[in-house]
């Protein structure tokens, strides 16, 4: 159940951050289509941070629903089963079935899978761009140029009138996970969000892995 919170977690930290690292990398399409990203990265990247729900469906992994928020390269997450702090350097990890909570410092290679900062490096060799308008949507999808790239092919659908994203749809394995995002607000958000409070979860045992 951990590795299942944990990989639904980066999916949404990866869709909240995509348009801020894609408008970053060496990306090729229309002048068009990077103005588009331009405005969402702005949206989605402000320094004082964002909050949104979100539904994740996957052929492999079912669907579950949580809330996240995000500021910088700190992250909170919730699901009816765990929640996940990360300050920036601390991870604590509750898990409901076992009420307990564990604290890690994540090496580099672990937080290449859960912090959104180091998903850059993955897209420098660029992905091709190219959109559509789809109702109140515009449809902007992205092919990796590089074959061996960790996300091959991407869709991103964003509001054209508050240029918020609403839904990704993320091809890994030959298979796509679909996440859907409501009630996405752009917000200043303390640091003392993204810290666990053993006051507010007396009865866990806190175990401490670093």
């Amino acid at each position: 159940m951990k590795r299942y919170l944990f990989l639904n977690v980066q999916r949404v930290i990866l869709f909240l951050f995509a348009v801020t690292l894609y408008t970053n990398a060496n990306s090729q399409g229309s002048s068009q289509t990077r103005k588009i990203l331009d405005r969402t990265a702005q949206v989605v990247g402000r320094a004082g941070g964002a909050s949104a729900n979100f539904t994740i469906s996957s052929a492999k992994m079912g669907k579950t629903s949580g809330t996240i928020a995000i500021k910088g390269n700190k992250f909170h997450a919730r699901t009816p089963q765990a929640m996940v702090w990360f300050d920036g350097k601390t991870q604590w990890s509750y898990m409901k079935s076992t009420n307990e909570v564990n604290i890690s410092n994540p090496s580099r290679s672990q937080q290449i899978s859960m912090n959104p900062y180091t998903f850059i490096n993955m897209y420098k060799a660029g992905y091709r761009l190219n959109h559509q308008v789809r109702g109140n949507n515009y449809e902007v999808h992205m092919v990796a140029q590089n074959k061996n790239n960790g996300i091959p092919e991407m869709y991103i659908y964003i509001n054209k009138r508050t240029y918020s994203p609403s839904q990704v749809k993320i091809k890994q394995g030959g298979s796509w996970t679909v996440i859907n995002i409501s009630n996405f607000k752009a917000k200043n958000l303390p640091n003392s969000t993204f810290v666990f409070r053993s006051k507010d979860m007396p009865s866990a045992e806190v175990i401490d892995l670093r």
